[in-house]
């Protein structure tokens, strides 16, 4: 069977083993020559392709659900469902996503980008099929690393309480992005272990049972062990009130499918922890699955990556704080799980005692940031900006009310291409700017970022908030300066000229580039929160016309606090705002997100030069 011809994933209940184990080995083929032209999550499906196809052949979508943690693990789903030829648009502009997509399908039950939300929805799922009379199952696939989020603990609680059944698949394979860290994972490494056991048993069994005697030395012996490995697995799930089945190899086909018809055949709910090999079937990506788990284009042949000259922005700033923390023994930094996306591999190195990885857990490293910082520490926290709205209430209950020293890192900011409308960090402006206490601040080139850093850490005491976006640049190790809180400056400043641009980041730099010399003001508002009034009063006292210059959601961003002080002041300003409408933006290459969004440089070139009238 061509891949490509697959309409409908009812085929697979008349696969025997042997064709089912060929289909997988030709869609592992597939993935990989797919995801080296596009780009794409490659090592978590590569390691998810046997569960997959076993999945399908006993249950029957979509009137069984499948609901897929974080989503971005589905490309095998996707295939068996009919999408195979769709894949030269993965992640493209207007083709087919990376991650569930219900507009996409009607075998995506559940959308998510974001971690630890599977087995809630799954219940929600359960719950009204239970009330509609229904036999359908639920089943939700979750990572070990996702498991460690807090919304799946309470999920797992909530399943006796919800008197319904649900099956969980536990994809175990050690890591989230990288290694998974805390007492979970020690918990199901214990059980990993009682795998070996089963299979010693085997053999144990096969020897002695061949005389009398050595079948009472087996039974007898066989009862002490199975009491050892009650205690271990019954440590966690069983307590709730969850059969387990596991560990079992995910990467046996026949194992799996024994498995999941004991699932379904089940009154209550279950779950199955399957062991997996994250980057399975493709070398490169199982020697180092942290670097192959979301690629850009590569060679399949020799597994080579595109390497980039240029410093990504993460890298600037963690090259920085390392610089902070090799003179300052004050400094912790703190990351939910995200050391190698952060760039922060080199403080986790050289710094282990003053650095902790808390696991895909955004609110808990969020309070225990605060908690530190009530303890005379300065902490540095990085989080992506699409996932600091999941630390929201610790931002604002804890860090922010208690006015702690901490400097959080807002990684990802603004568009972030083909992930998509999970992932764009486009909304942490807008939710962030009504809170207390807090500074938000971007800077515009290397020596800037560098300079906001130093001033968060060693000039106020607030709690800093420094936006980064997913871009490169070149690195230089500057001599660091304070930028006092709340001040702008002006990149050009011409005497008469009525017409001025504010902006901030790396924006400002280019629409510099862009009108040096040109009749106009450039204001690089570095600051975002608090906003420089000084600058304010004077380009109200001079009647500037305003060009506010955002890539983020619009509402409550600079430019509506612009208005705002100017309206409190009863300014005549005439103000132009751009930005991104109240709406969520789908995936694509980032250039061309901001070409649909009006927002790309060269549409903004002429509506500034066609508003200012400079032609």
């Amino acid at each position: 069977m061509r891949i490509q011809e697959i309409k409908d994933p009812r085929f697979l209940k008349k696969y025997n083993e042997k064709e089912l184990n060929e289909l997988c080995t030709d869609i592992r083929k597939f993935i990989i020559n797919s995801v080296s032209k596009t780009g794409g999550h490659l090592a978590s499906n590569l390691g998810v392709v046997e569960l997959t196809v076993a999945l399908h052949y006993v249950f029957t979508s979509p009137y069984d659900k499948f609901i897929f943690d974080v989503g971005h693990q589905s490309y095998t789903h996707k295939i068996l469902t009919g999408r195979a030829d769709k894949f030269n648009t993965l992640r493209q502009y207007g083709g087919m996503s990376g991650f569930q997509k219900r507009d996409e399908s009607i075998h995506d039950p559940f959308e998510s980008g974001h971690t630890s939300t599977s087995i809630a929805a799954a219940l929600g799922f359960a719950y009204v099929r239970d009330l509609n009379k229904e036999k359908n199952d639920v089943i939700a696939i979750i990572g070990d690393g996702s498991l460690t989020g807090g919304l799946a603990f309470e999920a797992l609680n909530n399943i006796e309480n919800l008197n319904t059944k649900v099956i969980i698949v536990l994809n175990d394979n050690s890591m989230s992005i990288s290694k998974n860290v805390g007492g979970l994972s020690k918990f199901l490494k214990k059980i990993r272990i009682s795998n070996s056991y089963d299979l010693a048993k085997k053999g144990y069994k096969g020897v002695l049972i061949k005389t009398s005697i050595g079948t009472k030395i087996y039974n007898l012996s066989s009862k002490i062990k199975e009491k050892f490995k009650r205690k271990i697995n019954d440590n966690i799930f069983t307590n709730l009130d969850i059969d387990y089945i596991g560990p079992i190899d995910g990467h046996n086909i026949k194992e799996l499918i024994k498995a999941f018809k004991k699932s379904k055949n089940s009154k209550k709910s279950i779950l199955i922890h399957v062991v997996t090999k994250k980057g399975k079937g493709y070398k490169p990506a199982e020697i180092n699955s942290s670097t192959w788990h979301g690629v850009g284009n590569f060679d399949v042949e020799s597994g080579s990556l595109k390497k980039e000259n240029l410093t990504s922005l993460s890298e600037v700033v963690s090259n920085t704080v390392y610089e902070f923390m090799k003179k300052d023994k004050s400094i912790i930094t703190i990351t939910p799980a995200m050391i190698k996306g952060s760039k922060l591999e080199k403080i986790f190195q050289d710094f282990p005692n003053r650095s902790i990885d808390t696991g895909i857990t955004e609110s808990f490293a969020t309070t225990l940031a605060c908690s530190i910082a009530l303890n005379k520490k300065k902490v540095f926290l990085p989080i992506y900006s699409s996932f600091l709205q999941r630390a929201y209430d610790n931002i604002n209950h804890d860090i922010a009310r208690m006015n702690t020293h901490v400097i959080i890192g807002i990684d990802r900011a603004g568009l972030v291409g083909e992930d998509g409308d999970t992932h764009h960090g486009i909304f942490d402006i807008s939710f962030l700017n009504s809170i207390p206490n807090l500074v938000i601040c971007m800077g515009k080139d290397n020596e800037e970022i560098r300079n906001l850093l130093y001033t968060g850490f060693y000039k106020q005491e607030n709690p800093f908030c420094i936006r980064y976006e997913k871009e490169c640049i070149e690195f230089k190790k500057s001599a660091l300066k304070e930028i006092k809180v709340g001040t702008w400056e002006y990149l050009q400043k011409i005497k008469t000229c009525k017409n001025t641009i504010i902006s901030y980041g790396t924006d400002v730099s280019k629409l510099y580039d862009i009108f040096k010399n040109k009749k106009v003001n450039i204001i690089n508002a570095r600051y975002i929160k608090p906003i420089d009034k000084e600058i304010l009063k004077e380009l109200i006292k001079t009647k500037q016309n305003i060009y506010v210059y955002e890539t983020s959601i619009r509402t409550n961003s600079l430019g509506t606090n612009i208005l705002e002080y100017f309206n409190y002041k009863n300014a005549s300003n005439k103000v132009r705002l751009t930005g991104i409408d109240n709406e969520y933006i789908k995936h694509g290459k980032t250039n061309i997100l901001k070409q649909q969004l009006n927002l790309d440089l060269e549409y903004i070139k002429e509506d500034i030069i066609n508003y200012f009238k400079l032609k």
